[in-house]
């Protein structure tokens, strides 16, 4: 019987990039759909931002192996770029599908 066991590197960087994400959604609000799109931008930009501290040797605020000043900063970026690319554009004479 196997089970499944994370490193406490995995769930530490896990725990971060969903109240990241949650955090996030909280102070902006919308629908679930965001929440779950704002959890999937903060996850992605967290493992970007860990592999670019990882990549550069960055030691600022190291939590273990997680390189967690590097790795937040990639979560924030992702969720303020998320924010900013599925924001309601109110162009007049344009008409678009609102999808989120």
């Amino acid at each position: 019987m196997n089970h499944l066991t994370l490193s406490p590197g995995v769930l530490l960087s896990l725990l971060l990039a969903t109240a990241y994400g949650a955090g996030f959604h909280l102070l902006f609000g919308g629908p679930v759909r965001k929440l779950l799109l704002y959890l999937l931008a903060a996850w992605m930009g967290f493992a970007l931002g860990q592999w670019t501290g990882a990549t550069l040797d960055l030691t600022v605020l190291d939590i273990g192996p997680v390189h967690a000043f590097a790795a937040s900063l990639g979560a924030w970026l992702a969720l303020f770029l998320t924010r900013w690319l599925v924001r309601d554009r109110n162009t007049p004479g344009v008409t678009r599908k609102k999808w989120l």
